[in-house]
């Protein structure tokens, strides 16, 4: 076999699962970026949506134990998050199945979702059934946009690099602006507690 070929397929498998683990902490954006990808023809569409599918189903799915295992130590150690747990476990025992596919689709909580659901100690059939469910339509609504928009996409960044200067130079002026924004609110603040 040609050290090349072995290499790109090498490289594809990566992208694949770098999409599926990165799932769980980039949400939307991985399947998004790999129907990108496979829009370009890198990647193919079909396997986007199941390392997509098949990496946040895993973490799902080990957030779960965490929270089976260890949901009260949790709660003492995140205080923030025990707060929405505790809500989330009266949700999860009055509606198993639905919490189960909230787990994808309950945007700023979907970490803490299956710890909770752990912690209820929601049946692990339930759990396992519903999540991949939900990981399996939420991987593939949002690979398909990647990938429907992918023509939308090379046409904004076709625009955008005519002006690539001009926005690098804005970045950097707002990044600067802030910096000394922020220096400024902290001397401030020291003078004032030095006072």
């Amino acid at each position: 076999m040609d050290s090349h070929t072995l290499l790109s397929h090498l490289a594809e498998a990566w992208a694949y699962i770098t999409l599926g683990a990165s799932g769980i902490i980039t949400e939307e954006a991985a399947p998004i970026v790999g129907g990108f990808a496979a829009h370009e023809g890198h990647l193919g569409l079909i396997r986007v949506m199941l390392a997509c599918s098949i990496g946040t189903w895993v973490a799902a799915v080990t957030l779960y134990a965490l929270g089976r295992w260890r949901g009260k130590w949790v709660r003492r150690r995140f205080p923030r998050a025990g707060r929405y747990m505790t809500r989330l476990i009266v949700f999860v025992r009055r509606s198993p199945w639905k919490a189960t596919f909230a787990v994808r689709f309950a945007f700023g909580i979907r970490i803490v979702f299956p710890v909770a659901c752990g912690a209820a100690r929601l049946r692990l059939p339930i759990f396992l059934t519903g999540s991949a469910i939900a990981c399996a339509l939420w991987s593939t609504i949002f690979t398909l946009i990647g990938w429907l928009f992918g023509e939308t996409a090379l046409l904004v960044i076709g625009h955008i690099r005519r002006y690539e200067d001009v926005i690098a130079g804005v970045l950097v002026a707002g990044v600067v602006l802030v910096f000394v924004v922020v220096i400024r609110k902290r001397r401030a603040a020291a003078l004032a507690n030095v006072k």
